[in-house]
């Protein structure tokens, strides 16, 4: 099941013939197995991952290799997750990061 939020298809691109589902924000996603969270969601409907800390002006994935932390999100519970540094894998539950102020 292709999620129907997100503008990417991953069938037009040669991915990988494995995928695997990723649960994000309560949807499920069919993603290539072995790509990170942040390529797996970059195409959802609303392009962004978390909310900074100061402002809570919605981020996204700037840098893609762990510099930044503008990719932050809670996997399977566990948060401040980069998203970028973190491969995806079958029932991996994805929530956006939330501002605690």
């Amino acid at each position: 099941m292709v999620n129907q939020n997100s503008r990417f298809s991953w069938s037009d691109t040669g991915a990988a013939d494995k995928t695997v589902n990723v649960i994000f924000e309560g949807q499920n996603c069919t993603v290539p197995e072995g790509v990170t969270v942040a390529a797996a969601l970059l195409g959802h409907d609303d392009n962004h991952f978390c909310h900074s800390a100061a402002q809570g002006d919605k981020r996204a994935p700037y840098c893609l290799m762990g510099v930044c932390f503008e990719c932050l999100v809670e996997i399977d519970g566990l948060k401040n997750r980069q998203a970028c540094l973190e491969p995806v894998y079958e029932g991996m539950n994805v929530k956006r990061q939330q501002v605690e102020g």
